[in-house]
């Protein structure tokens, strides 16, 4: 070592100031690769070591584990077994109760049931009866309909058998009228045709006289007349050349137009005679028209009669029927509020019920209904006389509701507890009031005032005796002989005292 380190002084001193820091930099280099080295395998050796330690600890917890969860598993069994034993009777013991609550309920619901169907029976034969009432009334309005529609119709068959008879008579009574004027419009035509001929005959004679004489007295006349009319015509004609001329145009307009002026006579004729025709049909249909209204007036007359008759019956009919519907009316409302009290009765019946139930021990949830007080002689009269038919009205009512007793039995059972409740509460209230009036006597006693000095005194004692005169309540009448009260022997503070000191 001194060698080596001579050496390395001796290499040191050869060497210049950038040299030795260039090895004294590799030199450090070199110690920190060997640390880092070292340090590497020291971590690598401590990371191997800790792996072993890590698998050797996880191997020995599961161990541990498996161990302990074979105790645990063991105990835990036990208390299983112990648990499962507990519920199992406790399950029994349950079930038990559940089966005697079930077969209470069931005999409950039977007996509801019971209720219900008779309740069910007692009003389907109360809406019988009201439907009995209804089809009763109904045929009633319908024998009552019938007896007004065959009135009706028979006064309508005996009017229209009239009505028929008076056309038949009437057209018969027109028919001969017809016929008598025919007769005499014939006879009054021969007797003017007669006269007619008689006349024109008369006519003719006279005429061809006149003609004959006329005709003698004429011809000269005519003679003279022929020649002046000559002259005359000549003179005309030579003066009124023109005007002829003139006047056969005309002539041959005045043709034209006397054509048709004697068409449009015709033409007129006929309007005129279509006219009178017509005017003839309207006249008769007139006629026939106002005959015809006239006898449909008194139809309408006779018929609104009738109408105003049957409206009259309509209207009673109908103003019947009102007070009928009406009085049914507020009897259903009646009825209806009577139904809907008796149904919040019997739902107020049931929550009390329910409420009962939820307050019954278990005794009398198994044993609902305790067992009948009567004797086996009396219990075979009642059966007897419930086999029997009763002959009274009421003994029959209280037949109809035997369904009932076993809820009139709870209901009495129930009354006489409530009873006795109400017996123990005034013997309690009595004994409370003797209380009270011994808690003021004694603070009375013990306590000094002009009230306690001016009322009497328990402090006063002669021969081991108060005074004081004890105050009752007032009696409370007690009834119950069942109920009895222990009674206590009360002595007084101020006494004891007295004695001891």
């Amino acid at each position: 070592m001194p060698k080596k380190a001579a050496k390395k002084s001796g290499k040191m001193s050869q060497m210049s100031e950038e040299e030795r820091l260039l090895y004294m930099q590799q030199k450090l280099l070199a110690e920190e690769e060997q640390t880092k080295k070292k340090e590497d395998m020291l971590m690598q050796f401590l990371k191997d070591k800790l792996a072993k330690e890590q698998r050797s600890s996880t191997i020995n917890m599961n161990k541990l584990n498996v161990q302990w969860r074979c105790v645990l598993r063991e105990t835990k069994i036990k208390e299983l077994h112990k648990d499962i034993e507990i519920l199992s009777q406790t399950f029994e013991r349950v079930v038990d109760c559940k089966d005697s609550v079930i077969k209470s309920l069931t005999k409950d619901v039977d007996e509801a049931e019971e209720q219900y169907a008779h309740a069910l029976r007692s009003h389907l034969q109360n809406i019988e009866q009201l439907l009995d009432l209804q089809r009763e009334r109904l045929t009633l309005l319908r024998e009552e309909y019938q007896q007004d529609l065959d009135a009706v119709q028979k006064e309508f068959e005996t009017e229209r058998k009239m009505i028929i008879q008076q056309k038949e008579t009437e057209t018969m009574y027109l028919q001969n009228v017809l016929l008598a004027m025919e007769q005499n419009s014939s006879e009054n035509e021969n007797e003017t045709k007669l006269e007619f001929q008689s006349m024109r005959d008369e006519i003719k004679n006279k005429s061809l006289e006149e003609k004959h004489a006329l005709r003698v007295t004429l011809e000269g006349t005519v003679e003279d007349l022929w020649k002046q009319f000559q002259l005359a015509l000549k003179n005309y004609t030579d003066s009124t050349e023109d005007r002829k001329i003139a006047y056969d145009v005309l002539k041959v307009k005045d043709d034209k137009s006397a054509c048709e002026i004697e068409m449009q006579m015709k033409k007129l004729q006929r309007i005129q005679d279509s006219i009178t025709s017509l005017r003839n049909k309207i006249a008769v249909h007139a006629r026939e028209s106002d005959e015809q209204n006239r006898q449909l007036r008194q139809d309408k007359i006779v018929v609104h009669k009738q109408f105003q008759k049957l409206k009259g019956r309509m209207n009673q009919a109908r103003a019947a029927e009102h007070s009928r519907l009406a009085t049914l009316t507020v009897q259903s409302n009646a009825t209806l509020k009577k139904l809907q009290g008796v149904i919040d009765k019997g739902d107020h019946i049931l929550r009390l019920a329910e409420m009962c139930r939820k307050l019954e021990t278990e005794e009398e949830k198994v044993l609902p209904f305790y067992p009948s007080s009567l004797s086996a002689e009396e219990r075979e009269e009642a059966e007897r006389a419930s086999m029997e038919e009763p002959t009274e009205q009421l003994a029959q009512l209280m037949q109809d509701y035997t369904a009932l007793d076993q809820f009139w039995k709870r209901y009495n059972k129930v009354l006489l507890e409530r009873w006795a409740l109400d017996c123990e509460k005034g013997v309690l209230t009595q004994d409370n009031y003797k209380l009270r009036v011994l808690l003021k006597q004694y603070l009375d006693g013990i306590s000094v005032s002009d009230e306690v000095l001016t009322q009497e005194n328990s402090l006063l004692i002669l021969n081991n005796r108060s005074n004081m005169q004890q105050k009752l309540p007032p009696q409370v009448p007690v009834t119950d002989t069942r109920v009895r009260r222990p009674v206590h022997n009360i002595i007084e503070a101020a006494h004891v005292v007295s004695h001891t000191l």
